[in-house]
């Protein structure tokens, strides 16, 4: 009986938001914010590196936010950054701390962890696709023991769109972290390597077979960051990479985020190479 209650329990629970309250909010660049949210002390999240919530503010929508923050790192609350790009995040935006919002998730698949476990770790992000990836480069970080070389490339517009700059000084100054970075617009005081992310592949040495690259960003960034990996030899299952799509629902009953028989919103965001490579909506 306890057990059928807990899954009427969690049934309803994928319909009906959880109020919550932002503890926090942080301005990362002048478009992004990063809110700290703490859910009721009774409910927990139980994530993993790559999943999504759906964020409502009551009378105005919904939208569909990667969790920034580790499952390691949890301790009642979690993190989104938030990017303005409409009705409900330019809210959320103006909103302050202590307000409260409704939360649903999370959703969909993560990235496989487990099978990473061993491997050297090569992580790829564009623009915004450092938010979700936060969550897995943390959640490496703080397993440190369990993998081999943690190679993290990262490529935005201008220095002033970099995410998480705190942290980048934090990781670059580490002995057992490889951090590479590239901008498409330098300023004066930019030094590193200008241009798209696939030019930093000559500065790193990838081992392919031992090698497991998970890539997040804009679609564009995908085919041709495909193309640098698929050339050094890293296997199609060793590959994965996020598909952000129109996830409304976040149960597989709107089809809006549907990429051919696929709903994106339960079978991803997180899909590997292999699973994917012979749909070409899904790279178009």
């Amino acid at each position: 009986m306890k057990r059928l209650i807990e899954e009427v329990r969690q049934s309803d629970s994928i319909y009906k938001p959880v109020p919550a309250r932002i503890a926090s909010m942080v301005p990362l660049t002048d478009l992004e914010t990063l809110f700290t949210i703490a859910l009721p002390h009774d409910v927990s999240l139980r994530h993993g590196p790559g999943q999504f919530v759906q964020v409502s503010l009551f009378g105005l929508g919904e939208a569909p936010i990667s969790i920034s923050s580790s499952p390691s790192r949890s301790n009642g609350v979690f993190e989104l950054c938030v990017r303005r790009t409409g009705d409900v995040t330019n809210a959320l935006h103006g909103l302050k701390p202590g307000a409260i919002v409704g939360i649903r998730g999370p959703f969909g698949r993560g990235f496989p962890i487990q099978q990473f476990r061993g491997k050297d770790i090569l992580l790829l992000a564009g623009g915004l696709g450092m938010a979700p990836l936060r969550s897995l480069i943390t959640e490496v970080l703080d397993e440190r023991g369990n993998y081999g070389r943690v190679i993290i490339l990262y490529g935005s517009r201008n220095p002033e769109d970099l995410l998480f700059r705190t942290e980048l000084v934090e990781w670059a100054a580490r002995d057992d972290v490889e951090l590479h970075l590239t901008v498409d617009k330098p300023d004066t005081g930019w030094h590193r390597t200008v241009g798209v992310i696939t030019n930093l592949f000559t500065e790193v040495e990838i081992v392919p077979r031992n090698t497991a690259a998970v890539i997040v960003g804009p679609p564009i960034m995908y085919r041709f960051v495909l193309r640098e990996l698929l050339k050094v030899g890293i296997p199609d299952g060793n590959i994965w990479m996020s598909f952000e799509r129109r996830m409304k629902c976040g149960v597989g009953k709107c089809g809006h985020c549907q990429l051919q028989h696929i709903y994106t919103c339960q079978e991803g965001p997180a899909f590997s190479y292999a699973e994917i490579k012979d749909l070409e909506e899904a790279l178009s």
